[in-house]
């Protein structure tokens, strides 16, 4: 086997300790190429320079090592925390990666007089219960809108809360019980929906549904018939909701994984258990490294899954893969989880049901990325292929302005590379200095500020498109005027011609400002109108956050006096603009850091 001519293994390897640790290995570039952990440092890192290494991929990578490193842990559970932090920091090419290492939301019921059921994610700092976690925010909001219909329980923001004097439209439509005004309804019936929404996200649905029974009756009899027709409404919807529920069985708490690997490409999907309800599940693609196994791809994502960002670790784990150290994996998973986490295999009635189940997802979701990878990939191609490049593309860049009248600008740009939008290096720049509605001004100054400092050649485009005829791609051309790098983006303006119909779009070379015919069934078209469009969605989205920012915030902002803390505070407290302009002046005056005379003065500005 070929070793790196650079690198001295031998002796690194002679004076290496038997201890565990964590190693990290370097090539020319000083770049980390790969993070590893080991229980003896000295036999894992000789390993590697073994004379008959089989794996392609070690091959390749001992082949660029320059130099190593190592840091030494106390135990082997520290070493696996080491690793992934390594992991996360520095990325190496050669490591399996996690992309989605966000945490995921729970949703929380505060302690609050009068209890508050919100979306909540990131550290568990807030007093109150939290269930969950979910698989996406979708999922939070879908089970809200479900509570909200079941419980009438508050879920508004506390400053709206207390700044209420009467019951808002959530009331009006049943899904509150207004406990923001006193005489609406009593504490203890206010608390006892709070009692019935805590075991429902318990997954205690019986038990509720009998109590539910059981007060309906109760208020029949006292010829209470109103507060009798509440429940069964609110029995009926409950019921309505349990027979939605997808699966349901007789695991506490328990995630379940599938997983499939073909072609390079790993497809993960989890399932996520908690109180006997399936939460929901996600499909999860890590980057893989060439020549790969699927233990290592599988216990390589496992383990930046649950020591990444924030997230709850249950105390079963069904793997559809054995892996290597699974004792030390479940000792550094426990102490992180603060209980016991065990390791299961499917083997019995129920776990089988789900891990089957998570398989033929992961399988399903790998067919589909790989139909998806195929599509994109020929467009790629054919784009190649028309525009006669002798490399592959591997970036591109699109950007758009978005305005309403000259007012908010907003540039976006948006980056794909052979896999489609590579949405981690989306950029919004917010336009300023300009006279309002120089759309080539602000194209120009949003080109400045992105390429002002390239200290990455991977960032630089192979392909820029600009979305505009001639005009915007002068300034692009103007640009790159003394581009001081070797490698240079070929930019393309891609017009949309008269009737602005898709499909008869034309892309201008630039330079000669020749044209590039492309007919509408194009494969390459498509892949020109998906960057354009998602380009197009993204500066509109940028421009319509910040005119709406602008609009709950101009008014305050002239008034004399109201500093940035201040209009904070009023937004906060009072819920929003709206309720500000409705506050009278003894309102506003309860504020946090409003006085009365400021709150005369903030009224009398207002309204004349």
């Amino acid at each position: 086997m070929t070793q790196s001519a650079s690198f001295d293994h031998q002796a690194f390897v002679r004076n290496l300790t038997p201890q565990p640790g964590v190693y990290r290995m370097y090539n020319v570039k000083n770049e980390v190429i790969y993070v590893g952990k080991a229980r003896n440092l000295k036999k894992r890192v000789a390993s590697y320079f073994r004379a008959n290494v089989d794996s392609v991929k070690t091959q390749s990578l001992v082949r660029q090592i320059a130099s190593m490193d190592v840091t030494v842990t106390h135990t082997e559970t520290e070493a696996f925390i080491l690793e992934n932090n390594y992991i996360k920091k520095y990325k190496p090419r050669y490591n399996v990666l996690l992309r989605d290492d966000k945490s995921y939301p729970f949703i929380l019921l505060t302690e609050h007089t009068h209890p508050r059921l919100t979306v909540h994610r990131g550290p568990r700092k807030k007093k109150g219960e939290y269930f969950g976690p979910y698989p996406s925010a979708s999922a939070v909001r879908e089970s809200l809108r479900s509570m909200q219909k079941l419980f009438p329980i508050r879920q508004c923001e506390d400053s709206y809360y207390k700044a209420r004097t009467r019951p808002c439209l959530q009331y009006q439509l049943k899904r509150c019980a207004g406990p923001c005004v006193s005489g609406l309804v009593s504490e203890d019936e206010y608390q006892q929906q709070v009692q019935l929404a805590r075991l429902f996200l318990k997954g205690r649905n019986a038990e509720v549904i009998e109590t539910l029974v059981q007060k309906m009756e109760q208020a029949s009899a006292d010829l209470r018939f109103e507060a009798a027709a509440r429940y069964r409404d609110q029995i009926s919807a409950l019921r309505k909701v349990q027979e939605q529920q997808w699966v349901s069985g007789d695991q506490p708490e328990m995630d379940v994984f599938g997983f499939a690997y073909k072609n390079g490409i790993a497809s993960v999907q989890g399932f996520f258990i908690r109180d006997n309800k399936l939460l929901g599940s996600k499909s999860f693609f890590p980057k893989v490294p060439g020549e790969a196994e699927p233990q290592e791809v599988f216990q390589s994502f496992m383990l930046q899954f649950y020591l990444s960002g924030n997230k709850s670790i249950p105390r079963q784990i069904v793997l559809p893969l054995t892996l290597s150290e699974p004792d030390a994996i479940a000792e550094v998973l426990s102490k992180q989880a603060g209980h016991t986490v065990k390791f299961f295999q499917g083997a019995r009635d129920e776990k089988r049901r789900y891990l089957d189940l998570a398989n033929t997802n992961a399988l399903n979701a790998l067919q589909t990325q790989q139909s998806n990878q195929k599509s994109v990939f020929a467009r790629f191609l054919e784009l190649e292929s028309v525009l006669e490049l002798d490399n592959p593309i591997q970036r591109m860049e699109c950007f758009d302005i978005s305005h309403t009248s000259g007012q908010q600008t907003v540039a976006s740009c948006v980056v794909f590379n052979r896999e489609g939008p590579f949405k981690t290096d989306y950029r919004r720049y917010n336009i300023e200095g300009i006279t309002p509605g120089d759309d080539y001004a602000a194209m120009a100054q949003a080109l400045k500020r992105r390429y002002r400092s390239v200290k990455d050649p991977a960032k630089i485009p192979d392909i820029l498109f600009i979305d505009g005829g001639k005009g915007q791609l002068a300034q692009a051309e103007h640009q790159f005027e003394d581009w001081p790098h070797e490698k240079m983006p070929m930019l393309i303006g891609v017009a949309k011609g008269t009737s602005r119909k898709p499909g008869l779009e034309t892309l201008i070379l630039a330079g000669s400002h020749a044209t590039i015919p492309l007919n509408a069934d194009s494969s390459a078209l498509h892949l020109i109108q998906h960057i354009r469009d998602e380009a197009h969605r993204f500066a509109i989205a940028g421009h319509r956050n910040r005119r709406q920012k602008a609009k709950t915030q101009s008014r305050l902002e002239s008034i004399p006096g109201v500093g940035a803390k201040r209009r904070q505070s009023l937004l906060k407290y009072l819920g929003g603009m709206q309720e500000v302009l409705k506050a009278s002046a003894s309102e506003l005056a309860r504020v946090p850091g409003i006085s009365e005379e400021l709150a005369e003065d903030i009224y009398q500005y207002l309204h004349h």
